[in-house]
């Protein structure tokens, strides 16, 4: 898979990213949730994971074409927390050479989720 960077919202230490696919898809790589209510509350697949992303990290989709906020919460969010960050679920990212073309801390993750449900969120 090939991946084009849109944009990360970087702290120190902590680094959430978007890319674009090849795959008509997303990679959003956000804070590993490590909350057990949490993760009990959210289900998801054996191929699957959740992350924690700010919600400005959305605002690098116009860099895909994708122009406008984030007016409907499903998935892929799953769950929006009181200081506005999104949890979002997706496929887990395993494959070596697309990770190998992120820079991911050890306390972060990736999902891949599809180009048509991300798009279908955001309101013009």
């Amino acid at each position: 898979m090939r991946l084009t960077f849109l944009g990360k919202e970087s702290v120190p230490d902590q680094s959430p990213t978007l890319f674009v696919s090849d795959r008509d898809t997303y990679i959003v790589q956000g804070w590993i949730i490590t909350d057990p209510e949490l993760i009990a509350a959210i289900t998801v697949t054996d191929d699957e994971t959740i992350v924690e992303v700010p919600a400005k990290l959305m605002v690098h989709l116009a860099k895909d074409g994708v122009v406008g906020e984030v007016a409907s919460f499903m998935p892929p969010i799953v769950h929006v927390l009181h200081n506005g960050n999104y949890i979002m679920r997706g496929k887990k990212v395993t494959d070596h050479g697309t990770l190998g073309q992120m820079n991911i801390p050890a306390h972060e993750t990736c999902v891949e989720v599809s180009r048509s449900a991300v798009t279908a969120l955001v309101r013009s």
